[in-house]
């Protein structure tokens, strides 16, 4: 595997080898496993530059999996997608509360699939050429990938990262939910507002030990704001 492959991590051959076509169509490389101990195998030999998992697979589900994907330093920085049959809202939401950074319905177009994937690759991208942002302490160097607090290291996921560099480079303004969604997450992904608050507790859950969740300020009715001051 490599930069331009895909795992597929699913149980249902039929949907695995639908898959692998539209996306060798789109000319990324595809590897497939049908279980989350096959995965975990796969993914150590050549990890993947996305994981496309299926939310319900034998043994270990794919939602528990991601949560430990994310969890485990080695593979946290990998993009998921969740495949889901799942339609309800409460349920996207567990998805990305899981460290998903996204999700699609079965059954999905072609199209559907690989603008997806595209938005996911493109924001997880580290940023390069800018230049370090230091707040109050918080320090985020773009180019490196790495935040710390006070020199110590903090370790983000790649939409929580993403988040906080445009707060950082963006201070003082409010954003509502929908902006925040087309500068962070991009205006042809299919997200809904919801998702913002989701990863808006998730940096602030990271941060709150050094006390820097308070940077991240709520504007009742309007939106979100970083402010260092009250």
């Amino acid at each position: 595997m490599g930069e331009n492959t895909i795992l597929i991590i699913e149980d249902d051959a039929g949907v695995r080898e639908m898959a692998r076509f539209l996306l060798e169509q789109s000319d990324y490389q595809v590897a497939e496993a049908v279980d989350a101990e096959h995965a975990r195998h796969r993914i150590a030999d050549h990890p993947p530059a996305l994981i496309l998992l299926d939310w319900m697979l034998p043994g270990l589900s794919g939602i528990d999996f991601a949560r430990q994907l994310k969890r485990d330093s080695a593979t946290r920085d990998i993009p998921i997608i969740m495949l889901t049959a799942r339609g309800e809202e409460d349920d996207k939401v567990r998805g990305l509360e899981s460290g998903a950074d996204d999700y699609i319905s079965k059954p999905f177009s072609t199209r559907e699939l690989v603008a997806r994937i595209k938005a996911v690759l493109r924001r997880v991208a580290p940023h390069k050429g800018e230049e370090v942002l230091e707040l109050a302490g918080l320090r985020l160097d773009p180019v490196s990938h790495r935040v710390s607090i006070h020199g110590q290291l903090l370790e983000l996921g790649p939409t929580e990262f993403r988040l906080l560099h445009f707060f950082l480079t963006h201070q003082e303004r409010v954003y509502t939910r929908g902006q925040l969604l087309d500068r962070v997450w991009g205006t042809n992904v299919y997200i809904e507002e919801r998702t913002v608050d989701v990863y808006m507790r998730r940096l602030r859950k990271l941060l709150a030990p050094s006390g820097h969740h308070g940077l991240l300020q709520t504007v009742r009715g309007a939106g979100y704001r970083c402010s260092n001051r009250t």
